[in-house]
This record gives structure tokens, sequence and C-alpha cells, in this order.
């Protein structure tokens, strides 16, 4: 997110889609108070204690509507910051500032409590091996970004997409005729750089992934007496990631037995946002007005 050009290829056509979205003509309640050019300023002041996570995003929001408009702030992606705390100063047409807040604000405000909920995730792995995956359960046309908060959370992304690695589930090893097969199906089709990563639900399973080569095997829903078995059996054969009712309370347990990852959906679908807000509107003299 560093790299400015990088930034907006992958991001500017979603940004502006959301725009799209919330001003199809025009905004009429701006334009009918605000109908001429006038220099502004607002604070973002956060109103809740959390990991900060999408400023970029939210200053680009505006830019898209006035490069003219200046965003200022001391803070950067992964800060903590506390209930009251002046995160920074939005200064520019106060006609931009009032189109713009609702949507620069729902990313700022989403991406930051995913940052956070990621966050005390995170710290709960922090002692072991173990790393915490993020899934594709994401909110339509927001991945990038959702992927991108769990980064700053402290957690790793699992594939981005379904163009970015083999994962055997449930119904592709149905459709391909059992685990073995569709291994065997996998590794003859995809380039030879991918791993094959697969999901095993019984021990049964595990046994047939390790025959057939798997370089991953996803140990789903397990209990943790079976997958502390499954861990033994597989060894140093093929990574582990444990996927399926994962909890923040479980993540200890989970990683005391010994798995390479775990993977939870809940990072990106059940994170709360968190809270934030555009305040203190005023309008400021042009510079060529100042005396």
């Amino acid at each position: 997110m560093n790299d400015g050009v990088t930034f907006r290829l992958n991001t500017d056509e979603y940004i502006l889609h959301a725009l799209k979205e919330d001003i199809t003509s025009e905004d009429v309640t701006t334009n009918a108070v605000m109908p001429d050019h006038t220099l502004g300023e607002a604070q973002l002041i956060a109103k809740e204690d959390g990991i900060l996570c999408g400023l970029q995003i939210f200053e680009r929001v505006f830019h898209l509507l006035d490069e003219a408009t200046v965003f200022t702030t001391s803070y950067k992606d992964g800060d903590t910051v506390k209930s009251g705390s002046l995160v920074g100063t939005l200064t520019g047409d106060i006609r931009v500032l009032l189109s713009g807040e609702r949507t620069a604000l729902n990313y700022l405000q989403r991406m930051s409590g995913i940052a956070t909920f990621t966050r005390s995730f995170s710290d709960e792995l922090a002692p072991y091996k173990t790393r915490l995956l993020d899934t594709r359960k994401t909110t339509p046309n927001m991945r990038p970004f959702e992927k991108y908060a769990v980064t700053v959370g402290g957690g790793y992304n699992h594939r981005y997409n379904l163009s970015d690695g083999v994962l055997l589930k449930d119904n592709h090893i149905g459709a391909a005729g059992g685990v073995r097969r569709a291994i065997e199906m996998a590794r003859e089709y995809a380039p030879f750089v991918r791993k094959i990563e697969i999901e095993a639900e019984t021990l049964e399973m595990v046994r047939e992934a390790l025959d057939a080569g798997a370089d991953i095997i996803m140990l789903d829903n397990m209990d943790n007496q079976t997958m502390a078995e499954a861990v033994r059996m597989i060894g140093s054969r093929a990574l582990t990631e444990c996927s399926g009712n994962v909890t923040r309370e479980r993540l200890r347990e989970i990683a005391e037995l010994g798995v390479d990852y775990v993977s939870s959906g809940a990072l990106t679908h059940s994170a709360p946002i968190l809270d934030l807000s555009l305040k203190n509107l005023k309008p400021l003299a042009e510079p060529d007005e100042k005396r």
C-alpha cells in the first residue's frame, strides 16, 4: 500500500464505484446549502480505541473528487488510536468534504474494524509458531481493502482468489471422485509451482491425502483430539491448517496442538467497525483573503 502507483491501480476502480453508488447524479443536499466553492476544514476524530487502517483510502476518496483536497495526519496504518483522539484534518472545497464523507468513512471504519479485530486474534497466537490466515469470506467488491486490513492487524492472507491457488474442498473432492483422484487431477492440471491444498474432515481422509502427496492439509471442523492425532500423523510430510469453528477463545488450544496455520472467516465477515467521525466542519478564509 506504500507504492502509490500500485495502490491507485488496485483500488481506484473500486472507490469510484462506491462514489457512484452514493452519488448517482448529484448530492442534492450539499448543492442546496453550498452552491459555490467554499474552502473548509473538518476534523477526523476517533470515537473508540482501536487500530487504524485505511488512511490512504480515506484520503483517496476525496482526491478522486478533487485533487486539491488536503488530508493532514500524524498517524499511519497500524497505529493504535484512543477514543477522543484527533486523527487528522481535512481541508478543501466544503462540497467535496460533504459529498465524500460517508464513502470515505465507510472504508476507514470497516478497514480499521477488521484490523482491530484481527489484532485481538493475532495477539493470542503471539507465543506460538501458528500463523493466522484470512479466507475468501469477504464483502463483495471489498476484498483488496479487507485483506489488506487483515495484514495490518497482524494476520496473513490465504489465497486472494480462485486463480491464486489450488484448494480442494469437499465439493471438489466429490466432483473428482475422491481425495486421491482430486489431488492427482490437480497435480496434472496446475503448474508445478502451485502447492496443492486439500480439505480433510476425517483421519482417513488425512491418510489418503498424505499418500497422494498433498502439500497442505486443511483439518476441517475437527475436535481437538482428532486434530492432535492428524498433526501427529502428518508430521513434516505436509503443512497443516486448522479451519472451521475458529474463535478467539479457541486459538491458544489450537496452536498448542502444533498446527502451522489457522484460518478464520470471522476476521472479515464478523469484525465490527471502528467508530470514527468527521466533525467540526467550518469554512476558512481563502488564501488570498487572509490579511
